[in-house]
């Protein structure tokens, strides 16, 4: 269950981190409040699976997950250029967070 409640913290830094993006130095109420839930939520799921997962474990996965999850939305919707470099760097993430959940 704590893997589950990771990932999902780790999507959940990808939502406050757009959210940021979005609410232009907080001078937009929505994207404002959406950023002030997420970062709530994942931290909160965050702090809970570091009760069972190791922290430094939990970190790079819940680090992993958002960061790739951010770029690639940001890739998909036009706001930064996919190169092939980027992809294959962030598929290298994705094989590092797999590592990580394998070897623990």
């Amino acid at each position: 269950m704590s893997w589950v409640v990771l990932v999902l913290s780790g999507m959940l830094e990808a939502v406050w981190a757009t959210a940021l993006d979005r609410s232009e130095n907080f001078r937009r109420p929505l994207p404002t409040l959406l950023f002030a839930v997420s970062i709530a939520l994942s931290m909160a799921g965050l702090a809970w699976a570091m009760q069972s997962i190791p922290v430094g474990t939990a970190y790079a996965v819940w680090v992993g997950i958002g960061a790739v999850l951010t770029a690639g939305w940001s890739m998909a919707v036009g706001r930064e250029q996919a190169t092939t470099a980027k992809l294959l760097l962030l598929a290298g993430i994705i094989g590092c967070v797999i590592g990580l959940k394998a070897v623990s």
